[in-house]
Order: C-alpha cells, then sequence, then structure tokens
C-alpha cells in the first residue's frame, strides 16, 4: 500500500471518478448509443432493401433489353421497306427537280439576255445623244469662232446631219 500512497491515490476521489465514469457511461449507453444503434439497424435494413431493388431492377433491365431487342429486329425490318420506298421516291423528286431546275435556268438566261440587249440599246441611244449634244457645244464654239452666224448654221445642220446617220446606223 506504500505504493499506492507514494504515487497519490486516494480512495474517496478514486470513489468519486468511478461513480463519474459509471454516469457518463450510462447516459451515453441510453442516450447515444440506443439512438445510434437503431440510427445502423434503419441504415443496414435500407442497404438491404437497396441490394435487393437493385437485383430486381438487374432482371427488369434483362428483360426490358430482351424486349428492346424484339422491337429493334421488328423496327429494322420496317424501316428496310420504308427506306427502299423512300429512295425510289427521293429518286423521282430528284429528277423532277432536276428538270425543273434546268427549264427555271433557261428562263433565267433567256430573261437576262433580254434584259441586257435593251440595256444595251438604251445606252446606245443615250451615249448617241449625249454625243450629238457635246458635238454640238463643240462645233458651236469653234464655229462661233470661224464663221459668221449663218454659215455657222449651215455647217452645223449638215453635221448633225451626219451624227445621226452614224447613229442610226
Amino acid at each position: 500500500m506504500e505504493i499506492i500512497q507514494k504515487f497519490g491515490f486516494e480512495t474517496k476521489l478514486f470513489l468519486f471518478q468511478l461513480i463519474n465514469f459509471l454516469i457518463i457511461v450510462f447516459i451515453l449507453k441510453k442516450f447515444l448509443f440506443k439512438p445510434l444503434k437503431r440510427i445502423l439497424d434503419e441504415r443496414k435494413r435500407r442497404i438491404e432493401q437497396s441490394l435487393q431493388d437493385a437485383e430486381n431492377a438487374k432482371a427488369a433491365l434483362e428483360n426490358a433489353d430482351a424486349e428492346r431487342k424484339k422491337i429493334l429486329a421488328v423496327a429494322k425490318v420496317g424501316a428496310d421497306k420504308l427506306m427502299a420506298s423512300v429512295k425510289v421516291s427521293a429518286d423521282e423528286t430528284k429528277e423532277k427537280t432536276l428538270a425543273e431546275a434546268k427549264f427555271r435556268s433557261q428562263q433565267i438566261i433567256e430573261e437576262a439576255k433580254n434584259k441586257a440587249s435593251a440595256e444595251f440599246e438604251n445606252m446606245n441611244k443615250q451615249i448617241g445623244k449625249m454625243s450629238v449634244d457635246v458635238s454640238n457645244k463643240i462645233l458651236s464654239k469653234v464655229l462661233s469662232e470661224l464663221f459668221t452666224e449663218e454659215e455657222k448654221q449651215k455647217i452645223m445642220s449638215r453635221a448633225m446631219e451626219m451624227i445621226d446617220e452614224k447613229i442610226t446606223n
């Protein structure tokens, strides 16, 4: 016992600590371990249920996969028939569209040629009128300095007749 007293062991203090420890163990058991055990049991039950559901889902998936393969086989046959009819229809439509496009392009080309020809004629006339006006002004300016009014009129009328003949031809 001397050793115990040398280390400072006190029985009263030891008893109080033991009582405190037992109280804490009781409280933990009552308020912590039981609810914790309940939570763990519930979690275990949910996990087992989830595993059972997963097995059921796997079986359902296998059944669905087999059903899907059957449906796909039937759909493939139908799709092949539909594709054949669509191809024939597409070829016919392509030929019709091509013929219509060729016809329309010929019409557009013809219209463009007619417009270009009319525009060319119109521009030639405008250029001719402008050249006559410019020529008339130039002749008037040049002739007014060299000739009298009467001579100027004769020369201008003769020059204008020649220009008009050139333009109309």
